[in-house]
């Protein structure tokens, strides 16, 4: 594929900075011998000359971003794979199909290793027969099995040819994550810098935001939340940021609230993005509002029985291992529930997640945000095990700010719950855990 705009880009910006690693700066003229450099390494790879399926090992650095643009330029599909899921690779290599592994070494050396999986699918058929450059990401598993999305890269990267701000920007997300890679190609589209972050905690976030005079942090509600507590936002200087942009997950206004508290200055807006879409331009309502507006050029939306359903040119090709949620005319089926306000809407949770109890059906976050303003709470997650009775019992796992003793805890909640919530939606099981209750994508786990 030519990525010749993208160097336009690069060219014109040689000598300002492209991205940073711990406290070090490369420009966009090291990235440009970056891509040389690989591009020789990988013409020399007799493995990689004849597998068109390939795992790039890897987290966000200069000679991974330059790997990756490689592989694009060579019509390779990609399929990223980063410590976070250090164990399932096996099963995701296999998964995936994938020929070949690239695991990129921590000082910019690399491992090509063929191996024993075909590439056999009539997705990739697809993209071989057009000679399209691939991207394989899998869905986080948070409610479930882990799918396999394919895209077509020609399709994702065609956003990135208009020209918007310059910025510096957090790359919070992982480098196989969909936020992730967008929040870099967008970054570096535009010539502004990436900076690479190494641990995902509050107070290495907030550093680099001091360190760098980050303008851009994009996060999860969760990682907002645990900012918010921790009170790092208190020990570093802020003052560069001028826009959060949080998604991923459903938003507790709550926190969104106590955000706005914090850090006045700042422009907060709610971002929709999916594996199986790319992000979707958008636009919150107002600083401290849940609603938001959804587009973006040849973006198509509609809502079919209280479902958002989107129809995008950079909707994925299918899942190698699920059937493909299309409906008969082509569009995409998000499984989220929406509220519709004019132009606006309001994300209430997946499908998946919906809960019945009794033949009440909701969604864990409307509990989640209730019960987030309970004195001492740091998080919670609301669940459903089955009951002979009602059919669904309602669970709630709490992790709290400081040591308290459960019996006392669990009346504390049955109280605060009484005047707030409706019989049906209060958690008849109360559970205090010190594990945390999200990922290594700082989205909550319900499973």
């Amino acid at each position: 594929m030519d990525l010749q705009f993208l160097y336009e880009v690069f060219n014109s910006h040689s000598n300002e900075p492209a991205l940073t690693t711990g406290k070090t700066a490369f420009s966009y003229s090291d990235l440009l011998s970056a891509i040389s450099e690989w591009r020789s390494w990988f013409k020399q790879q007799d493995v990689l000359e004849s597998t068109r399926v390939i795992t790039l090992e890897a987290d966000f650095s200069l000679h991974s971003v330059a790997l990756l643009l490689v592989l694009i330029e060579n019509n390779r599909v990609i399929v990223p794979l980063t410590e976070s899921v250090e164990t399932l690779k096996p099963e995701l290599r296999a998964t995936a199909m994938a020929e070949a592994q690239i695991i990129l070494g921590t000082e910019g050396t690399a491992n090509a290793i063929r191996l024993p999986h075909s590439a056999e699918h009539s997705l990739y058929d697809v993209l071989f027969e057009k000679s399209h450059p691939g991207l394989v990401l899998f869905s986080s598993g948070s409610t479930g099995v882990r799918k396999a999305v394919v895209h077509d890269f020609s399709n994702l990267l065609e956003k990135f040819r208009v020209r918007r701000q310059c910025k510096r920007t957090i790359t919070f997300f992982l480098f196989d994550h969909i936020g992730g890679l967008d929040t870099l190609l967008h970054t570096l589209s535009n010539g502004g810098c990436v900076i690479t972050v190494q641990n995902r905690n509050p107070d290495e976030v907030c550093s680099l935001v001091e360190h760098h005079a980050v303008e851009v942090l994009p996060v999860s509600p969760t990682f907002i939340n645990l900012l918010l507590i921790s009170g790092a936002q208190e020990r570093y200087d802020l003052s560069s940021l001028q826009i959060v942009t949080y998604g991923t997950e459903v938003m507790p206004p709550n926190t969104l609230a106590r955000l706005c508290e914090a850090l006045p200055w700042v422009k907060t807006q709610q971002k929709y993005g999916l594996s199986e879409l790319g992000a979707l331009r958008s636009k919150s309502e107002s600083n401290d509002s849940i609603w938001v507006k959804l587009g973006g050029e040849n973006i198509e939306i509609r809502v079919s029985d209280g479902k958002l359903e989107i129809k995008s040119p950079s909707t994925m090709l299918g899942y190698l291992n699920a059937e493909a949620p299309f409906t008969e005319d082509g569009w995409f089926k998000t499984g989220d529930a929406v509220e519709q306000k004019g132009e606006y809407f309001r994300i209430l949770g997946r499908q998946s997640e919906q809960i019945n109890i009794g033949g009440e059906k909701f969604y864990p976050a409307e509990v989640e945000a209730v019960l987030m303003k309970l004195e001492g709470v740091s998080d919670v997650a609301i669940t459903s095990r089955s009951n002979p009775i009602t059919g669904s019992m309602l669970v709630a796992t709490f992790t709290l700010t400081q040591d308290e003793p459960i019996p006392e805890f669990r009346a504390r909640v049955r109280a605060f719950c009484q005047d707030r919530l409706p019989t049906y939606m209060t958690p008849q099981k109360i559970v205090v855990s010190k594990n945390e209750l999200h990922g290594d994508r700082f989205k909550k786990m319900r499973n």
